[in-house]
């Protein structure tokens, strides 16, 4: 199933090169037929996301009440490996690396923006800008960000883990399909989902670093003064991508492990901060508050088509955010397996569904509710010199309307604290740099793990080239304007994706019955061929 010599030696050749064809094909048309390609994508995401939200809804919801009962349930104390083996990252480790792959970049860019937006308005209020417009938002936030998306990552993370470590099969997503169509995943079906999922990685990937470093380049420009251009922005990306490579060649356990815990601690000295400068009372209230009221109203989200009135939001937001996270369940899924071996089922469940999820909350409310509370209480001087409210006026909600990039130092600046306000904004551009090459090299990981039939130490070439690669796919994605278009691309491929999903499902709970009845495992397949 890999090459023994030539360029692709230890590589499988048929995924590999039908993968950089399709990347390649994709590359191209958004260089030379950009405002074309991002039509196509967008009319193909928006007919799914009009006609398929009820089912991205419910399906994501399936997910979420899978993971739950089977943590619970009589299988949960089976171990990912053979039942002597144990975890080999410390819960630390393990949680930093969840944390900084499954949300990372993305949840830096959104944590101010979307609890502003839906501050302003949503579907459950009548006016906004109110106390109760406040938190509503920070509940639809939550839900974003919460269980559902850690559940899509618990289904293809723990199905690859399972069948990987304990069934002895390739560290690949094919695997998954194993108890279904037998040897046959070693064929054309299994090539198919590989690329799928190579497909979805590259290109998440890609939109998430082409978000990042805009808005680095924001930080940048607001404590030294560089300019806000794509050339900078090209440069960052070519600086940081290649020193993501030489992270990722270090392999996990050096230079992805460090890094994801330098992320953890400067998210930890930034939350403290937030928590120290900001209004501290309110937002040590409002995680209590926010966290009761997302699980008193988690299970009637989990199910809200919006069927009465059919309004765009639902489509803008949740639908939207589900596909977008079953795009990125190929890469966060592989790589939580990578970093899972000899963890328990339930231990896996709990934590990967549980800890980062906590943290993220705490993540949204000291960021989105200190924004929030700066535009809730904003006061301004009148003519008579008094103090009077000016819900709305604080210039958090004119930033995220005018540039969703600066509404993060917008809010560390409205904070007033000085030096150390400074030093916020710099540890914040900081993370959002150390998140980049997280991202990245986690993603090219995962894309040479695939691509060399479960290989957890994929060819050193190999993982450089597609470094390198992804770092040059975000470039021009930027250079050209086709983010938009090609990361609606990626959630075009969610569609395919989730039915492999409910596959894996299918095939691991299959498995488990079998694993109670009889032992033995399954015979994997010679890799190495002539």
């Amino acid at each position: 199933m890999v090459a023994n010599h030539g360029l692709l030696k230890g590589m499988n050749p048929v995924t590999t090169l039908v993968s950089m064809a399709i990347i390649t094909l994709f590359v191209l048309c958004g260089v030379f037929f950009t405002e074309q390609t991002a039509a196509l994508f967008t009319a193909v995401s928006g007919w799914i996301l009009s006609y398929l939200k009820w089912y991205y809804i419910g399906i994501v919801a399936i997910f979420l009440f899978f993971c739950i009962w089977l943590a619970f349930s009589r299988y949960g104390n089976l171990r990912l490996g053979d039942d002597d083996s144990r975890p080999e990252y410390s819960n630390f480790s393990w949680f930093s690396m969840l944390f900084s792959a499954g949300m990372g970049i993305g949840l830096v860019f959104w944590s101010i923006a979307e609890p502003i937006y839906h501050f302003q308005s949503n579907p459950f209020i009548t006016e906004g800008l109110t106390p109760e417009a406040a938190q509503v938002a920070m509940r639809l936030t939550f839900f974003h960000w919460g269980l559902h998306p850690w559940a899509i990552y618990v289904v293809v993370g723990l199905s690859l883990a399972y069948f990987s470590y304990r069934k002895k099969l390739p560290l690949t997503i094919r695997s998954a399909l194993y108890p279904l169509i037998g040897k046959k995943m070693y064929g054309p079906i299994g090539h198919a989902v590989d690329v799928l999922a190579v497909f979805g990685t590259v290109f998440g990937v890609a939109t998430s670093l082409g978000l990042g470093v805009t808005q680095m380049n924001t930080g940048l420009n607001t404590m030294f003064g560089m300019e806000v251009s794509l050339s900078n922005q090209i440069i960052l990306i070519a600086v940081i991508s290649a020193i993501a490579t030489i992270s990722v060649v270090s392999g996990v356990g050096k230079g992805v492990k460090i890094l994801s815990e330098v992320n953890m601690w400067l998210t930890i000295g930034i939350l403290v901060f937030l928590l120290c400068f900001g209004p501290t009372r309110y937002l040590l209230g409002a995680v209590l508050q926010s966290t009761g009221d997302y699980l008193g109203n988690v299970l009637s989200l989990s199910t809200w088509t919006d069927a009465n009135e059919n309004s765009q939001w639902q489509s803008w937001w949740t639908a939207f955010y589900w596909g977008w996270w079953m795009s990125w369940a190929p890469f966060v899924g592989m790589f939580i397996a990578r970093i899972s071996k000899g963890r328990t089922i339930r231990e896996f469940i709990v934590g990967v569904l549980l800890v980062p999820t906590m943290l993220g909350f705490i993540w949204l409310t000291l960021f989105g509710g200190t924004a929030i509370y700066l535009e809730l209480f904003h006061q301004v001087t009148n003519e008579a010199g008094e103090l009077v409210a000016a819900v709305g006026q604080a210039g958090i909600v004119d930033a995220v309307k005018a540039d969703v990039t600066s509404a993060l130092y917008v809010t560390l600046d409205k904070l007033d604290a000085g030096f150390m306000g400074t030093i916020a904004a710099f540890m914040a551009t900081l993370l959002i740099a150390t998140y980049f090459i997280t991202s990245s090299d986690s993603g090219t990981l995962v894309v040479t793990t695939i691509l060399s039939m479960g290989n957890e130490h994929p060819p050193t070439a190999h993982r450089v080239a597609w470094g390198l690669g992804e770092g040059a796919v975000a470039a021009i994605l930027l250079l050209v304007g086709g983010l938009k278009g090609l990361q609606t691309a990626a959630i075009t491929a969610a569609l395919p994706f989730s039915l492999v999903m409910i596959v894996m499902m299918w095939g691991l709970m299959r498995s488990l019955k079998e694993e109670k009845l009889t032992p033995a495992v399954y015979a994997p397949a010679k890799l190495v061929t002539n």
